[in-house]
């Protein structure tokens, strides 16, 4: 009897973990080359990141962290580099407001290394200089997300409380 209730208290346990990663999506452009290799100028470097997800499974979850870098000389773009890289999350009896914290924070937290080397390689692969993202703070990109959700879900309050079921239009 007690090797059951330890079997039962076993499956009640949270569980995580990752069961994979991979590059989900990856592109280089370089429009102007190869004139733009004759510039003298700096370029400016424009990067922007974004995190997604979906649930594939009852507990299994896909994590994805999107990269985005346009460098310009001037008006030209030099290169534009976008990179997904995906993983494959298990994540069992875990309190549900915990979770979206854990697939907003905690995944792309493991994943952005992976996308950075992606992302390095990729550049690396033109013949220009290197160019490494800098560290990112998925918490803050989390509750930057979750304020201003917040803040359209409160401006789009008009004070009318709808019964269940019934949407606005």
């Amino acid at each position: 009897m007690a090797d059951q209730d330890q079997s039962n208290q076993e499956n009640q346990d949270p569980s995580f973990g990752l069961q994979r990663t991979y590059v989900k999506d990856i592109s280089l452009e370089m429009p102007n080359a190869p004139q733009i290799f004759l510039e003298q100028e700096g370029p400016a470097v424009e990067v922007s990141i974004k995190v997604g997800g979906q649930r594939l499974a009852d507990t299994v979850y896909e994590s994805t962290v999107t990269a985005t870098v346009t460098t310009r000389i001037g008006e030209q773009v030099m290169y534009l580099v976008e990179a997904t890289q995906a993983g494959i999350f298990e994540a069992s009896n875990i309190p549900e407001e915990q979770l979206d914290p854990l697939l907003g924070i905690v995944c792309p937290t493991m994943l952005y290394p992976y996308l950075r080397a992606n992302v390095a390689d990729l550049i690396n692969r033109t013949s220009l200089p290197a160019l490494h993202l800098a560290e990112v703070n998925f918490q803050n990109l989390y509750e930057e997300r979750v304020a201003q959700i917040a803040q359209e879900q409160g401006s789009q309050d008009s004070g009318i409380v709808l019964p269940p079921g019934v949407t606005r239009q």
